[in-house]
């Protein structure tokens, strides 16, 4: 027997986000989840060397991986539509349950327990409820990055929403000390030319 799980998550390659704002560059899920995988792990590996926390950095990169694996049957829905009010919120909530556990099936059941621990969203500690809010904000470093890339290209349709998820990772600031030292230590770089990063090589 045949199991389309990873087929059907090689779509995610497939899935624009930010479909209704006019883009400079498109970017897909694949590219997102990536960047989101990175940067939670990031932010787990600042919280144990700094600040003498036992996260799963590991397990958080998986998380980012998979996060939002349920648009590829649901679509991507724009932010202020999906938080607009507590019912809409909880409606959407449920349906990336049902389209989850839709994904889970695709697997061989012996399978099926490990998946369904990355994308569960019960927190069965303190460190996995604090890991889980990390990987929140790696979600919103990747969306304030895509609109700062956009600004840098000219574009002023993210203004709005760079102003809004700034605003909301400065606020996780206040919480997650993880959070503060990636906006003061890492953020500042996006946005640098290739010789800025690199740094110039004297011949």
């Amino acid at each position: 027997m045949s199991y389309s799980f990873f087929a059907t998550l090689s779509r995610m390659k497939y899935i624009d986000r930010w479909a209704l704002m006019r883009n400079a560059r498109e970017e897909n899920l694949s590219e997102h989840s990536l960047e989101v995988a990175m940067i939670a792990h990031a932010l787990c590996t600042i919280g144990n060397k700094r600040y003498g926390k036992n996260l799963n950095a590991e397990k958080a990169a998986l998380i980012g991986l998979y996060h939002d694996a349920s648009e590829i049957i649901t679509g991507d829905m724009p932010t202020p539509v999906k938080y607009r009010t507590t019912s809409l919120r909880k409606a959407y909530k449920e349906v990336e349950a049902v389209a989850e556990d839709q994904l889970l099936c695709m697997l061989p059941e012996d399978l099926r327990p490990v998946y369904a621990e990355i994308f569960s969203y019960e927190e069965t500690d303190a460190d996995e409820a604090y890991l889980r809010k990390l990987v929140k904000a790696a979600d919103k470093f990747s969306a304030l990055i895509k609109c700062m890339e956009e600004k840098e290209a000219g574009n002023l349709e993210f203004r709005t929403a760079e102003l809004t998820t700034r605003e909301s990772i400065e606020k996780m600031s206040r919480e997650l000390p993880e959070v503060r030292d990636f906006l003061i230590d890492f953020l500042p770089s996006y946005g640098n030319t290739l010789d800025e990063l690199i740094g110039r090589q004297e011949s």
